[in-house]
């Protein structure tokens, strides 16, 4: 159950980056006040809880109800989650992600407001994208019993949490790791989510030939 834990943690941590989305939320939240930053913050993370808590709670049900088995979404979710890892080992993602942040801070009728950062881009899709949702997918189905099962909630409210002290001190984050520290971090942290997602593919192949 330990190993379950410590798998969940590293796979949610490394896919969801806290660390990483410090600099996103700066951009996003330039101009604002240091009270708007807080609202924004909690705010952000609170919606990000609810969308990730839904597919928590009924990743297993919207699986049924397509027909899909635990197996292919293992295949599947460890491919998405490899395709991450080659970003972030490549120095891609931060790209992409600032990219994001970018938009949605341009787009036309954005008006910077509380409300609208909070959700996109902060809460969706760089807390609780596609990437994060297939993890939380794969990890609740694969948890051996019902004590894992509520552990792996306690993990993702600890990574949540994780993303709101991020946010709350992301100009101290930034200044402290510095440019170079941020690469290397990210780096290695894609080494560690492209071997958890050939695992989950690994396990998600065994079980088709086994069945």
């Amino acid at each position: 159950m330990l190993d379950f834990f410590i798998n969940a943690f590293a796979t949610l941590f490394v896919t969801i980056d806290p660390v990483g989305l410090a600099p996103m939320f700066l951009a996003v939240t330039a101009g604002m006040s240091q009270s708007d930053r807080r609202r924004v913050a909690v705010r952000a993370t609170l919606t990000a809880a609810g969308i990730l808590l839904i597919f928590y709670a009924s990743g297993q049900t919207v699986l049924n109800v397509l027909g899909i088995s635990v197996s292919a979404f293992r295949v599947a979710g460890g491919i998405l989650l490899f395709l991450i890892a080659i970003e972030m080992v490549f120095g891609k993602r931060q790209e992409r992600k600032a990219e994001t942040a970018e938009k949605a801070v341009e787009s036309p009728g954005h008006h910077g407001t509380v409300n609208e950062v909070a959700i996109f881009p902060l809460a969706i899709p760089l807390i609780s994208g596609p990437a994060t949702i297939s993890a939380i997918i794969l990890l609740s189905s694969q948890a051996p019993d019902t004590v894992a099962y509520a552990g792996l909630g306690g993990v993702i409210a600890v990574i949540l949490l994780s993303c709101l002290g991020a946010f709350l001190v992301a100009d101290k984050l930034e200044r402290l790791l510095g440019e170079t520290a941020q690469l290397v971090i990210t780096r290695l942290l894609g080494v560690l989510l492209a071997a958890l997602s050939v695992q989950f593919v690994a396990d998600g192949v065994l079980s088709f030939v086994q069945s």
